[in-house]
C-alpha cells in the first residue's frame, strides 16, 4: 500500500481530448509535499508516513512542530497528515514526492471537508418530499412531520432524520479518474467534482476498489530521482574528456626544451658564419688592390 498526497483545491476547468470530447476536471495543487517522519510498528504500533505541505510563517508554528521540522531538515509546513503504508512503501525523511506519483488513467479516492450549509431543513438536508400543498395543510408545507410514537417508547430515537446543521464534514469521493499530471507545475487534473471549497485541503490516495496500474511508481515518485540519473550520467563523459587532455599538456612541455635548444644554438652559428664571411670579404679586396697597381707600374 503506497502513500497518498496532500493537495489544495484550486478550482474547476475543462480539458479537450484528441477526439474532441470535453471533460470537466478539478485542479489540485501539490506544493512541496515532503516526508516529515516515520511511524513504525515497533515504536508506534503501526506503519505510516507523516507528510507536510505548504509554506507558513514561523509565528504560526509552535515549538513542538518546529522541532519536528528541524529534525527532518525541511522547511516549515502548513499542513501535516499521516498516511498508513506498508513496510516496503516507506520513503526516507526529507524526500519530496511529485504529482507523477499518480499516473494518467489511474483511479483515486479523494477526501475533503465539504462546504458548510448552516442550519438546513429536512427537505434540503434529507431530501424529504414535504407535506401537501393544498387542502388540510396550514403553514407547514416544509415541516418534518411527527418525530416519535406514543407514551411507549415515549422518546425520539437517536439518529432520527430532522432539521439541523448541514455540511462542513469529512467526505470521501471514490473512483475518480486522473486525467493529467503536471510534475513541473505541481498540478493534478481529476475528472469530476472533488469535495470541499476552493482553497481547501484534500487527501489523494490510490483507489481501494480499483487495481493499481502497472506504471505506478513504487514506493513513490520522488523529485530527486531524475536529477540523480542526470547527475550520474554527466560525470562519465567529463572523465573521458579529462583523460585525453591530461597527457596533452605534458607532451608539449617535454618537447618545448628540445625545440628551444636549437633555437638558442641557431643564432650562435649564424653569428660565427657572419664573422667568417666578413673576414673573407676584408681579405679579398686587399689582394686585388695590391695586384692592380703592380701591373700598371711595370708597363
Amino acid at each position: 500500500m503506497r502513500t497518498g498526497l496532500i493537495g489544495q483545491k484550486i478550482g474547476m476547468t475543462r480539458v479537450f481530448e484528441e477526439d474532441g470530447r470535453n471533460i470537466s476536471v478539478t485542479v489540485l495543487k501539490v506544493d512541496g509535499c515532503q516526508v516529515i517522519g516515520h511511524r513504525t510498528k515497533e515504536r508506534d504500533g503501526y506503519t505510516a508516513l507523516c507528510l507536510g505541505v505548504g509554506a507558513v510563517k514561523a509565528k504560526s508554528v509552535n515549538k513542538a512542530q518546529k522541532g519536528q521540522f528541524k529534525k527532518a531538515k525541511v522547511g516549515l509546513k502548513k499542513k501535516m497528515v499521516e498516511f498508513r503504508v506498508s513496510e516496503d512503501a516507506l520513503v526516507e525523511v526529507g524526500a519530496e514526492i511529485q504529482t507523477s506519483h499518480f499516473v494518467e488513467g489511474q483511479y483515486v479516492d479523494v477526501v475533503g471537508q465539504s462546504i458548510g450549509k448552516g442550519f438546513a431543513g429536512v427537505i434540503k438536508r434529507h431530501n424529504f418530499s414535504g407535506l401537501g400543498a393544498s387542502h388540510g395543510v396550514s403553514i407547514s408545507h416544509r415541516s418534518g412531520g411527527s418525530t416519535g410514537q406514543c407514551q411507549d417508547p415515549g422518546k425520539v430515537f437517536k439518529g432520527k432524520k430532522m432539521a439541523g446543521h448541514m455540511g462542513d464534514e469529512q467526505v470521501t469521493t471514490q473512483n475518480l479518474e486522473v486525467i493529467r499530471t503536471m510534475p513541473e507545475e505541481g498540478l493534478i487534473l481529476i475528472k469530476g467534482a472533488v469535495p470541499g471549497a476552493r482553497g481547501g485541503w484534500v487527501l489523494i490516495r490510490d483507489a481501494l476498489k480499483k487495481p493499481l496500474p502497472e506504471g505506478a511508481p513504487m514506493p513513490a515518485a520522488l523529485k530527486g530521482d531524475k536529477a540523480e540519473d542526470e547527475i550520474s550520467s554527466t560525470p562519465a563523459p567529463a572523465e573521458e574528456a579529462a583523460t585525453p587532455e591530461a597527457p596533452a599538456p605534458e607532451a608539449p612541455a617535454k618537447e618545448a626544451p628540445a625545440k628551444e635548444a636549437p633555437a638558442k644554438e641557431a643564432p650562435a652559428k649564424e653569428a660565427k658564419a657572419e664573422e667568417k664571411a666578413e673576414e673573407k670579404a676584408e681579405k679579398k679586396p686587399e689582394v686585388k688592390a695590391e695586384k692592380k697597381p703592380e701591373v700598371k707600374a711595370e708597363e
